[in-house]
Protein backbone atom coordinates (compact mmCIF):
# COMPACT_ATOMS: atom_id res chain seq x y z
CA UNK A 1 0.00 0.00 0.00
CA UNK A 2 1.12 3.65 -0.58
CA UNK A 3 -0.38 7.12 0.49
CA UNK A 4 -0.17 10.63 -0.62
CA UNK A 5 -1.25 13.87 0.48
CA UNK A 6 -2.15 17.27 -1.52
CA UNK A 7 -2.63 20.23 -0.31
CA UNK A 8 -5.18 22.70 -2.05
CA UNK A 9 -4.98 26.53 -1.80
CA UNK A 10 -7.99 26.94 -0.39
CA UNK A 11 -11.93 25.91 0.55
CA UNK A 12 -13.37 27.51 -2.79
CA UNK A 13 -10.61 25.54 -4.76
CA UNK A 14 -11.73 22.01 -3.19
CA UNK A 15 -15.96 22.65 -3.46
CA UNK A 16 -15.20 23.26 -7.15
CA UNK A 17 -12.72 20.45 -7.73
CA UNK A 18 -14.97 17.64 -5.70
CA UNK A 19 -18.67 19.14 -6.90
CA UNK A 20 -21.86 19.07 -5.00
CA UNK A 21 -21.79 16.18 -2.20
CA UNK A 22 -18.32 15.24 -3.29
CA UNK A 23 -19.83 14.24 -6.19
CA UNK A 24 -16.42 13.74 -8.27
CA UNK A 25 -14.78 12.61 -5.16
CA UNK A 26 -17.30 9.30 -5.20
CA UNK A 27 -16.22 9.01 -8.93
CA UNK A 28 -12.36 9.48 -8.25
CA UNK A 29 -12.92 6.47 -5.47
CA UNK A 30 -14.78 4.18 -8.37
CA UNK A 31 -12.80 4.87 -11.20
CA UNK A 32 -9.15 4.02 -9.86
CA UNK A 33 -10.12 1.83 -6.77
CA UNK A 34 -8.69 4.22 -4.26
CA UNK A 35 -9.27 5.22 -0.64
CA UNK A 36 -9.59 9.13 -1.25
CA UNK A 37 -10.39 11.05 2.41
CA UNK A 38 -10.61 14.66 2.54
CA UNK A 39 -9.37 17.38 5.32
CA UNK A 40 -9.78 20.61 5.48
CA UNK A 41 -8.15 22.08 2.64
CA UNK A 42 -5.62 18.49 2.35
CA UNK A 43 -6.50 14.96 0.18
CA UNK A 44 -4.97 11.97 0.81
CA UNK A 45 -5.15 9.16 -1.31
CA UNK A 46 -4.04 4.99 -0.43
CA UNK A 47 -4.15 2.20 -2.43
CA UNK A 48 -1.41 0.45 -4.78
CA UNK A 49 1.33 2.59 -5.76
CA UNK A 50 0.69 2.93 -9.52
CA UNK A 51 -3.04 3.73 -8.32
CA UNK A 52 -1.90 6.24 -6.32
CA UNK A 53 -0.12 7.94 -8.95
CA UNK A 54 -2.55 7.98 -11.71
CA UNK A 55 -4.95 9.41 -8.91
CA UNK A 56 -2.53 11.84 -7.87
CA UNK A 57 -1.66 13.18 -11.07
CA UNK A 58 -5.67 13.51 -11.84
CA UNK A 59 -6.22 15.41 -9.08
CA UNK A 60 -3.45 17.72 -10.33
CA UNK A 61 -4.65 18.05 -13.10
CA UNK A 62 -7.22 19.21 -12.55
CA UNK A 63 -6.40 21.24 -10.31
CA UNK A 64 -4.33 23.18 -13.01
CA UNK A 65 -7.36 23.69 -15.10
CA UNK A 66 -9.34 25.21 -12.38
CA UNK A 67 -6.72 27.78 -11.80
CA UNK A 68 -6.31 28.63 -15.28
CA UNK A 69 -10.21 28.96 -15.86
CA UNK A 70 -11.41 29.68 -12.78
CA UNK A 71 -14.12 26.65 -12.81
CA UNK A 72 -14.33 23.16 -13.82
CA UNK A 73 -16.06 21.40 -15.98
CA UNK A 74 -18.39 18.19 -16.03
CA UNK A 75 -16.27 17.65 -19.59
CA UNK A 76 -12.96 18.52 -18.31
CA UNK A 77 -13.73 16.20 -15.10
CA UNK A 78 -14.74 13.19 -17.53
CA UNK A 79 -11.78 13.86 -19.58
CA UNK A 80 -9.41 13.50 -16.98
CA UNK A 81 -10.90 11.04 -15.46
CA UNK A 82 -11.20 8.81 -18.58
CA UNK A 83 -7.75 9.34 -19.38
CA UNK A 84 -7.02 8.14 -15.49
CA UNK A 85 -8.65 5.05 -16.33
CA UNK A 86 -6.97 4.73 -20.01
CA UNK A 87 -3.12 4.02 -18.01
CA UNK A 88 -2.56 7.77 -18.96
CA UNK A 89 -2.61 7.34 -22.76
CA UNK A 90 -2.55 10.55 -24.73
CA UNK A 91 -2.53 14.37 -24.59
CA UNK A 92 -5.95 14.70 -25.24
CA UNK A 93 -6.57 17.48 -23.56
CA UNK A 94 -4.80 19.29 -26.86
CA UNK A 95 -6.41 17.63 -29.68
CA UNK A 96 -9.56 19.63 -30.15
CA UNK A 97 -12.01 19.34 -32.25
CA UNK A 98 -14.29 22.60 -31.98
CA UNK A 99 -14.09 25.50 -30.37
CA UNK A 100 -17.12 27.94 -29.94
CA UNK A 101 -18.11 31.15 -27.72
CA UNK A 102 -18.95 29.04 -24.85
CA UNK A 103 -18.25 25.36 -25.50
CA UNK A 104 -15.00 23.58 -26.35
CA UNK A 105 -15.29 19.78 -27.75
CA UNK A 106 -12.23 17.46 -27.83
CA UNK A 107 -12.26 13.52 -27.82
CA UNK A 108 -12.52 12.33 -24.42
CA UNK A 109 -10.51 9.08 -24.55
CA UNK A 110 -8.07 7.04 -26.66
CA UNK A 111 -10.76 5.79 -28.79
CA UNK A 112 -12.29 8.83 -29.32
CA UNK A 113 -8.93 10.52 -30.34
CA UNK A 114 -8.23 7.58 -32.84
CA UNK A 115 -12.09 8.57 -34.54
CA UNK A 116 -11.41 12.22 -34.72
CA UNK A 117 -7.83 11.26 -36.41
CA UNK A 118 -9.42 9.37 -38.88
CA UNK A 119 -11.67 11.87 -40.06
CA UNK A 120 -9.08 14.61 -40.43
CA UNK A 121 -6.36 11.78 -42.73
CA UNK A 122 -9.12 10.17 -44.84
CA UNK A 123 -12.36 11.03 -46.90
CA UNK A 124 -14.41 8.51 -45.84
CA UNK A 125 -14.82 6.88 -42.22
CA UNK A 126 -16.64 4.22 -40.78
CA UNK A 127 -16.76 4.09 -36.76
CA UNK A 128 -18.76 1.70 -34.97
CA UNK A 129 -19.62 1.34 -31.12
CA UNK A 130 -22.13 1.28 -28.38
CA UNK A 131 -24.32 3.90 -28.05
CA UNK A 132 -23.28 6.90 -26.09
CA UNK A 133 -19.91 6.38 -27.07
CA UNK A 134 -19.37 9.95 -29.24
CA UNK A 135 -20.38 8.59 -32.79
CA UNK A 136 -22.49 11.24 -33.53
CA UNK A 137 -21.38 13.96 -31.61
CA UNK A 138 -17.92 14.07 -33.18
CA UNK A 139 -18.90 13.69 -36.26
CA UNK A 140 -21.43 16.80 -36.19
CA UNK A 141 -18.55 18.73 -34.10
CA UNK A 142 -15.82 17.67 -36.96
CA UNK A 143 -18.76 18.72 -39.98
CA UNK A 144 -19.17 22.37 -38.20
CA UNK A 145 -15.67 22.72 -37.74
CA UNK A 146 -15.35 21.85 -41.35
CA UNK A 147 -18.12 24.33 -42.29
CA UNK A 148 -16.57 27.36 -40.31
CA UNK A 149 -13.17 26.53 -42.11
CA UNK A 150 -14.49 26.42 -46.14
CA UNK A 151 -13.24 23.76 -46.08
CA UNK A 152 -17.03 22.59 -47.08
CA UNK A 153 -19.80 24.19 -48.30
CA UNK A 154 -22.78 22.55 -46.48
CA UNK A 155 -23.40 19.95 -44.16
CA UNK A 156 -26.00 16.82 -45.04
CA UNK A 157 -27.13 14.89 -42.36
CA UNK A 158 -28.69 11.61 -43.49
CA UNK A 159 -30.75 8.76 -41.36
CA UNK A 160 -32.64 5.72 -42.85
CA UNK A 161 -36.21 5.95 -41.50
CA UNK A 162 -36.41 2.20 -39.77
CA UNK A 163 -38.36 2.07 -36.70
CA UNK A 164 -36.91 0.23 -33.73
CA UNK A 165 -39.50 -2.59 -33.04
CA UNK A 166 -42.38 -0.57 -33.18
CA UNK A 167 -44.55 1.17 -36.27
CA UNK A 168 -44.86 4.10 -36.05
CA UNK A 169 -47.73 4.65 -39.10
CA UNK A 170 -48.56 7.22 -40.81
CA UNK A 171 -46.98 10.52 -40.19
CA UNK A 172 -48.53 14.15 -41.04
CA UNK A 173 -46.37 16.97 -42.61
CA UNK A 174 -44.25 17.79 -45.36
CA UNK A 175 -40.78 15.93 -45.64
CA UNK A 176 -39.02 17.18 -42.92
CA UNK A 177 -41.71 17.33 -40.44
CA UNK A 178 -42.20 13.39 -41.58
CA UNK A 179 -38.24 12.57 -41.13
CA UNK A 180 -37.76 15.09 -38.18
CA UNK A 181 -38.50 11.51 -35.16
CA UNK A 182 -35.76 9.92 -36.94
CA UNK A 183 -33.29 12.75 -37.07
CA UNK A 184 -33.68 14.02 -34.37
CA UNK A 185 -30.37 12.62 -32.53
CA UNK A 186 -28.64 14.27 -35.52
CA UNK A 187 -30.24 18.03 -34.92
CA UNK A 188 -29.65 17.20 -31.27
CA UNK A 189 -25.84 16.73 -31.44
CA UNK A 190 -25.83 19.54 -34.07
CA UNK A 191 -28.35 22.67 -31.32
CA UNK A 192 -25.62 21.19 -28.77
CA UNK A 193 -22.57 22.63 -30.64
CA UNK A 194 -24.01 25.98 -32.11
CA UNK A 195 -27.20 28.29 -31.05
CA UNK A 196 -30.60 27.08 -31.74
CA UNK A 197 -30.86 30.47 -34.10
CA UNK A 198 -27.90 29.10 -35.61
CA UNK A 199 -28.99 26.16 -36.59
CA UNK A 200 -32.20 27.41 -38.17
CA UNK A 201 -30.83 29.99 -39.97
CA UNK A 202 -28.49 27.37 -41.58
CA UNK A 203 -31.31 24.90 -42.21
CA UNK A 204 -33.43 27.65 -43.80
CA UNK A 205 -30.28 28.74 -46.48
CA UNK A 206 -29.81 24.81 -46.83
CA UNK A 207 -26.41 24.95 -45.38
CA UNK A 208 -27.06 21.93 -42.82
CA UNK A 209 -29.37 19.81 -45.04
CA UNK A 210 -31.52 16.71 -43.27
CA UNK A 211 -33.10 13.80 -45.52
CA UNK A 212 -33.81 10.31 -45.43
CA UNK A 213 -31.44 8.17 -47.10
CA UNK A 214 -34.01 6.89 -49.49
CA UNK A 215 -33.81 10.54 -51.02
CA UNK A 216 -30.13 10.36 -51.91
CA UNK A 217 -30.19 8.39 -54.94
CA UNK A 218 -29.02 10.33 -57.95
CA UNK A 219 -27.13 13.06 -56.44
CA UNK A 220 -24.37 14.08 -56.60
CA UNK A 221 -22.72 15.65 -53.42
CA UNK A 222 -19.65 18.31 -54.24
CA UNK A 223 -17.81 20.15 -51.23
CA UNK A 224 -20.28 18.30 -48.48
CA UNK A 225 -20.22 16.77 -45.62
CA UNK A 226 -21.88 13.78 -45.34
CA UNK A 227 -22.76 12.29 -42.18
CA UNK A 228 -24.94 8.78 -42.20
CA UNK A 229 -25.91 7.80 -38.98
CA UNK A 230 -27.06 4.55 -37.58
CA UNK A 231 -25.98 2.93 -40.51
CA UNK A 232 -26.65 -0.71 -38.93
CA UNK A 233 -29.71 -0.35 -40.52
CA UNK A 234 -29.23 0.26 -44.12
CA UNK A 235 -29.44 -2.37 -46.98
CA UNK A 236 -25.83 -3.37 -48.89
CA UNK A 237 -28.01 -1.63 -51.79
CA UNK A 238 -28.56 1.53 -49.57
CA UNK A 239 -25.27 1.39 -48.44
CA UNK A 240 -23.47 1.38 -52.16
CA UNK A 241 -25.67 4.40 -53.31
CA UNK A 242 -24.78 6.68 -50.18
CA UNK A 243 -21.24 6.08 -50.42
CA UNK A 244 -21.59 6.67 -54.53
CA UNK A 245 -23.26 10.04 -53.59
CA UNK A 246 -19.56 11.57 -52.85
CA UNK A 247 -18.76 14.32 -55.23
CA UNK A 248 -15.42 16.64 -55.29
CA UNK A 249 -14.01 17.78 -52.19
CA UNK A 250 -16.52 16.09 -50.08
CA UNK A 251 -16.60 13.91 -47.01
CA UNK A 252 -18.48 10.93 -45.57
CA UNK A 253 -18.67 9.62 -41.91
CA UNK A 254 -20.94 6.97 -41.47
CA UNK A 255 -21.56 5.62 -38.09
CA UNK A 256 -23.45 2.86 -36.73
CA UNK A 257 -23.87 0.34 -33.85
CA UNK A 258 -23.83 -3.24 -35.52
CA UNK A 259 -25.57 -4.55 -31.58
CA UNK A 260 -29.03 -2.43 -32.38
CA UNK A 261 -29.89 -3.78 -36.06
CA UNK A 262 -33.45 -3.19 -36.73
CA UNK A 263 -33.33 -4.65 -40.27
CA UNK A 264 -35.95 -7.80 -41.00
CA UNK A 265 -34.03 -10.97 -39.88
CA UNK A 266 -32.28 -12.91 -42.65
CA UNK A 267 -31.60 -8.77 -44.46
CA UNK A 268 -27.48 -8.26 -43.51
CA UNK A 269 -26.49 -4.87 -42.64
CA UNK A 270 -24.95 -2.35 -45.47
CA UNK A 271 -22.82 -1.24 -42.67
CA UNK A 272 -21.21 -4.59 -41.85
CA UNK A 273 -20.72 -5.79 -45.48
CA UNK A 274 -19.29 -2.35 -46.31
CA UNK A 275 -16.73 -2.22 -43.53
CA UNK A 276 -15.74 -6.62 -44.52
CA UNK A 277 -15.23 -5.29 -48.32
CA UNK A 278 -13.85 -1.99 -47.87
CA UNK A 279 -11.56 -1.79 -44.13
CA UNK A 280 -8.38 -2.66 -46.66
CA UNK A 281 -8.82 0.41 -49.06
CA UNK A 282 -6.79 3.30 -49.02
CA UNK A 283 -8.34 6.46 -48.20
CA UNK A 284 -10.99 4.77 -45.60
CA UNK A 285 -10.83 4.66 -41.97
CA UNK A 286 -12.56 2.21 -39.86
CA UNK A 287 -12.53 2.84 -36.04
CA UNK A 288 -14.26 0.95 -33.41
CA UNK A 289 -15.14 1.97 -30.38
CA UNK A 290 -15.65 0.54 -26.81
CA UNK A 291 -17.84 0.74 -23.59
CA UNK A 292 -14.68 2.84 -22.42
CA UNK A 293 -15.41 5.66 -24.81
CA UNK A 294 -18.94 6.04 -23.05
CA UNK A 295 -19.88 9.11 -21.94
CA UNK A 296 -23.25 9.43 -21.22
CA UNK A 297 -24.19 9.00 -18.20
CA UNK A 298 -22.23 6.24 -16.00
CA UNK A 299 -24.61 4.25 -15.68
CA UNK A 300 -25.10 3.47 -19.70
CA UNK A 301 -21.39 2.18 -19.75
CA UNK A 302 -22.66 -0.53 -16.89
CA UNK A 303 -26.09 -1.76 -19.01
CA UNK A 304 -24.05 -1.90 -22.38
CA UNK A 305 -21.71 -3.90 -20.56
CA UNK A 306 -24.27 -6.50 -19.10
CA UNK A 307 -26.61 -6.05 -22.00
CA UNK A 308 -23.11 -7.29 -24.68
CA UNK A 309 -22.03 -10.52 -21.59
CA UNK A 310 -25.83 -11.50 -22.07
CA UNK A 311 -25.76 -11.58 -25.79
CA UNK A 312 -22.57 -13.62 -25.91
CA UNK A 313 -23.32 -15.88 -23.78
CA UNK A 314 -26.95 -16.54 -25.67
CA UNK A 315 -27.14 -15.35 -28.91
CA UNK A 316 -24.93 -15.44 -32.22
CA UNK A 317 -24.47 -12.03 -33.68
CA UNK A 318 -26.98 -11.21 -36.73
CA UNK A 319 -26.83 -9.61 -39.64
CA UNK A 320 -23.09 -10.50 -39.59
CA UNK A 321 -22.56 -7.88 -36.46
CA UNK A 322 -19.32 -6.36 -35.92
CA UNK A 323 -16.63 -7.96 -35.13
CA UNK A 324 -17.18 -10.56 -37.97
CA UNK A 325 -16.40 -14.02 -37.92
CA UNK A 326 -14.33 -15.61 -41.36
CA UNK A 327 -17.54 -16.72 -43.17
CA UNK A 328 -18.09 -20.14 -45.10
CA UNK A 329 -18.44 -19.28 -48.55
CA UNK A 330 -21.85 -21.57 -48.60
CA UNK A 331 -23.13 -18.98 -45.66
CA UNK A 332 -21.87 -15.80 -47.87
CA UNK A 333 -21.45 -16.12 -51.24
CA UNK A 334 -21.33 -11.88 -51.79
CA UNK A 335 -17.59 -12.48 -50.66
CA UNK A 336 -14.76 -14.43 -52.27
CA UNK A 337 -12.77 -16.60 -50.28
CA UNK A 338 -9.95 -14.36 -51.72
CA UNK A 339 -10.07 -10.92 -52.77
CA UNK A 340 -6.83 -8.79 -54.11
CA UNK A 341 -6.48 -5.69 -52.17
CA UNK A 342 -8.73 -3.21 -54.29
CA UNK A 343 -6.36 -0.30 -55.64
CA UNK A 344 -9.00 2.14 -54.60
CA UNK A 345 -12.24 2.64 -52.66
CA UNK A 346 -14.13 3.32 -55.81
CA UNK A 347 -12.56 -0.22 -57.15
CA UNK A 348 -13.73 -1.94 -54.26
CA UNK A 349 -17.60 0.08 -54.78
CA UNK A 350 -17.62 -1.81 -58.28
CA UNK A 351 -17.07 -4.64 -57.15
CA UNK A 352 -20.37 -4.91 -55.28
CA UNK A 353 -21.90 -4.06 -58.40
CA UNK A 354 -20.60 -7.73 -59.53
CA UNK A 355 -21.53 -9.40 -56.90
CA UNK A 356 -25.15 -8.06 -56.73
CA UNK A 357 -25.52 -9.19 -60.19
Amino acid sequence: MSDKKLRFANQEQVRTLFGTNDRNLKRLREALQINVVLRGDELRITGEPEQVEAGSAMVTELQSIIERRGYLSDEDFDRVLLRGRNGGEASISDVEVFQGKAKRIYPMGAGQQKYVQAMRDNDLVFCTGPAGSGKTYLAVAMAVNALRHDLVRKIVLVRPAVEAGEKLGFLPGDMIEKVNPYLRPLLDAMQDILDVDTVARYLAKEVIEIAPLAFMRGRTLNETFIILDEAQNTTITQMKMLLTRMGQRSQIVVTGDPTQIDLPQHVPSGLTDAIRRLNRVDGIGCVELSGGDIVRHPLVRKIVDAYDERSQQQETPAHGAWPLAEPSRELDPLRPLERPRAVNWMDALAEIDDDLE
